[in-house]
Parts: C-alpha cells; structure tokens; sequence
C-alpha cells in the first residue's frame, strides 16, 4: 500500500497549537513535536466508527489496549509484560510528573540529563524537588551519558534517574551496553529509574533497535518505570493515550496513590484510537519513517554544508538538534522568526548554543525551511 506523505494538510486555520502560534505571520512552525501528517486510515476509520455510536458516558476499563499493548511489546521487543503491570495514563508528562511526586521526597534529588525534552525540568520543579543536571556529551557524533560525571556531581540525595530513550532532543537511541552501564549506576546508588520512552517506534538507522531498559532483565524490570505512547508515532498527541510500565507492585501502588483525584482516566475516543494504532498500524508506520529518514538524511547533509552551523545524524525521532553556537546570536529564536523559521529554543531543553528543528513534514515545506535558513545565514551580521 502507498501513503501519501508529500500531501499537505493545511492546519493554519485549525485548532493546532503547532501552526496557532504564528497565525497571521509568514513563519514556518518547525518547535512543537508534533507532525504534519495525516494519521493512518485504520485509526480515522475506528474512530468514526466509535464516534458514530453517538453516545459518549464513562468508558469501561481499558482491557482490551492492555492486552493489545502487551502484545505489540513481545512481537516488536520481545519483553513479556503482565496485564497488572500496566497503567494506563492521558500522557506521558503526567508519567513524568507523577514519577518525581510518588518516588521523591523534598529533600531528595532527581538526576536528569540535559539537553532534554522540557517537562523533565518543570516535573522537578512543579514538586519542589532539587535537581542534578548532567550535560550529556558528544562521543562518535552521539549524544550519550558520560556516567563518570554523573558520578562526581553526587550528593546522595539522589532518589530517581529519569531517561529519555530515544533522547529528546539528541535522537540517541542508547545500546545494550549503555543501558546496563546505566542500570548498574542505578543499582550502586539504590535509584529508581524512570524511562521515557515515547518515540521508541521511530527508530531511523537500520541497523539500530530498540530496547526498553525494563528488558534489560528482573531487577531493572523491578526499579523502573517505563513510558511509551503512540501518540508520536501515530501523529495522535492531541487525543491523549499513554502507558506506564510497573513491574515493580509496591512502585506501582506508589505511582497510582499519587494519582488519585488529580489524573483523570483516559477517554474513550483516545483509546479506540490508541487500539487500532498498534493493532492496524504498522505498515502505515514503516512508510512513515521511511519518509523521516529521507528528510533527515536530506536535512544533516544541508545543515553540515552551512557556515557556522553543524548537527550531528538523530538515530530516532523527527527532531534535529542543531548547534548554533558560531553564530554568536543573544536571542536566535527572534533572529530566525524574523526570517521565517520558528524554531524550539535550546534554552528551553538545557542548552542556549542549540535550536530544535522539527522536519516531521512534507518534504515541500522542509526545502522550504532550509532555504529560509540558508537566507536567513546570509545577513551581514552574523556572516
């Protein structure tokens, strides 16, 4: 079957916070990390089908996703979940937050690489716990953990890890070596490791796999919790439908305790969404990053050819992490608006030198942006 990826959907006159953010202005929305792609068929179809019925009380359990979800697990990571292991959550930020409230105290820290995706900071924030922050470093054109560091930078105070795998804003995907590194760092300083892992299903080199650290064996299974979702892979963000993995009952009745009465249940409309997503949906999902791969490929190689600008290849994700420090610019969000680009602001994910380039599009609006950006180098004040 084909999918047509080049369509353009216009979303300037629609309720996406995405394109909303420039109306009315001449600016190509490259920030928020969702796509411009029209979701696959089978979940247009099962959602139709749910929204013809009419009538829209409270759901039942969610039964049904839990044994769909288990099952997507063990076929694409050969990870034997239980069905008691899984709760079901309207996002993986509430995981985020949820995990630093149930599993810190105020005089805990939580240990956090950076540059990382922005809800990890605010989590830690939002419940007044303090923070360590690791600057990930760049080891063969790689963003990884140097846990020598992490190591030095230690009060123990430290109660949780929090990993982002694929790495937001990085595109690592961490190898099996790495992530036992990490779980035998976790396990000698007695941590509770929470794993987001929301873009595991855009996975771009070839030869690369993913692997939940839950996998890794029964005690990482027993100290984490792990976060996935379709909602990136399936371009269904705004519909809300996320999964939390706790093999771990006593974390598990933590993680639930603090949910009660401040986190809703999922709605229906999300989960028959979330259903056909990982039961239909994955020929629609190879063709997807098929397609993300070309616009990497096509936008790494005309980065690196820019003056003062450079980026390294992301493993995953449709997000560029790009390195803007020659640049010598205060405020590049405002610089690159101003020539039509709207861009994440590094500052945002830990690291001012950098901007966070989406190029989950149509490959007409990212030559479109690349030629902006190539414009927008010529200035005479920053050549």
């Amino acid at each position: 079957m084909i999918f047509d990826f080049d369509q353009q959907i216009e979303r300037r006159y629609s309720d996406s916070i995405k394109w909303n953010k420039y109306k009315g202005k001449d600016i190509i929305p490259l920030w928020i990390a969702d796509t411009d792609f029209k979701s696959p068929k089978c979940i247009i179809d099962a959602i139709n089908n749910r929204v013809s019925h009419g009538v829209f009380g409270y759901g039942k359990k969610p039964t049904s996703l839990v044994n769909i979800f288990i099952d997507y697990v063990q076929k694409k990571f050969n990870w034997e979940l239980k069905p008691e292991w899984i709760v079901v959550l309207p996002g993986v930020v509430s995981g985020l937050n949820l995990s630093v409230r149930a599993f810190t105290n105020e005089y805990e820290r939580v240990i956090t690489p950076i540059p990382i995706y922005p809800p990890f900071r605010k989590a830690a924030k939002l419940a007044n716990r303090d923070q360590l922050n690791i600057p990930l470093v760049l080891q063969n054109r790689r963003w990884v953990l140097d846990m020598n560091i992490v190591k030095s930078k230690m009060n123990r105070k430290e109660k949780l890890f929090m990993l982002c795998n694929p790495q937001n804003p990085g595109g690592t995907v961490y190898r099996y070596e790495e992530l036992i590194e990490q779980l035998t760092f976790a396990q000698q300083n007695n941590l509770i490791v929470c794993s987001d892992e929301i873009h595991c299903d855009l996975v771009l080199e070839l030869d690369v796999k993913h692997i939940p650290f839950g996998s890794l064996n029964n005690d990482a299974e027993q100290r984490s919790i792990t976060l996935m979702s379709p909602s990136k892979s399936f371009n269904i963000a705004g519909l809300g439908a996320s999964i939390a993995i706790i093999p771990n009952k006593y974390l598990r009745n933590k993680f639930l305790q603090a949910r009660q009465g401040i986190v809703p249940e999922v709605n229906i409309i999300a989960l028959v969404a979330a259903e056909a997503a990982w039961l239909h949906g994955n020929q629609w999902l190879e063709s997807l990053i098929n397609y993300l791969r070309n616009n990497r490929n096509f936008l790494v190689s005309q980065i690196n050819l820019m003056p003062k600008l450079s980026m390294v290849s992301p493993e995953a994700t449709y997000l560029g992490w790009i390195d803007i420090s020659h640049l010598e610019i205060q405020d590049p969000i405002t610089y690159f608006e101003n020539y039509g680009l709207g861009f994440s602001s590094g500052l945002e994910f830990g690291n001012n030198n950098f901007i966070r380039f989406n190029f989950g599009c149509n490959r007409i609006t990212l030559e479109k942006a690349i030629g902006r950006l190539k414009y927008a180098l010529t200035k005479s004040d920053i050549s």
